[in-house]
């Protein structure tokens, strides 16, 4: 049985043949406004990666995973990120590549088998994530899954010539009901 499988998505680790789907998102520059990217990445840079992606979240403070269909399509990533097992937190991060993906269930889906997965199997007591003011459909997302708004960061995110807000969500464990 698989850990992080829902009913129409699961969560798999990095594998070598996602190179070319790696390449084609880490260079989308409609993405590097959230990832923070500011150059395009080679593709032996991200093989180089993928060669190193099984290391341990607990060394590297990172876990990426492919967002899978039923049929083993990848449909995007998710990260978690900045794990800090001392204070029991970790970053969540989501994108979905294709907007024909989108709206479908499938980032409730992957923010409930990775909460799971940080609450039972990391043993984090919160997770938290950053989402642009502008991106009501990730904010309405989050809220529905049991985040709260705990902060805006004015100004935070520097894109086209204009200052963007980011706003800071918590999941906190105790708090899930």
């Amino acid at each position: 049985m698989l850990l992080l499988k829902g009913d129409t998505i699961f969560l798999r680790a990095l594998e070598p043949t996602d190179l070319d789907f790696l390449y084609h998102l880490e260079n989308n520059p409609d993405v590097w406004e959230i990832s923070g990217t500011t150059s395009p990445f080679s593709k032996f840079v991200l093989k180089e990666y993928l060669e190193n992606a099984h290391r341990d979240i607990y060394e590297v403070k990172q876990l990426r995973l492919c967002i899978c269909n039923l049929n083993e399509e990848v449909l995007g990533l998710v990260d978690l990120f900045d794990f800090d097992p001392k204070n029991k937190r970790v970053g969540l991060g989501i994108i979905v590549l294709n907007t024909i993906d989108r709206n479908k269930g499938v980032g409730g889906q992957v923010i409930g088998l990775i909460c799971d997965y940080a609450y039972k199997v990391l043993d984090v007591k919160q997770l938290y994530v950053n989402v642009l003011e502008e991106n009501e459909i990730s904010l309405h997302l989050f809220k529905k899954m049991g985040f709260q708004v705990v902060g805006v960061k004015e100004d935070w995110i520097y894109s086209n010539g204009k200052y963007k807000n980011e706003v800071l969500l918590q999941k906190i464990k105790d708090n899930v009901h």
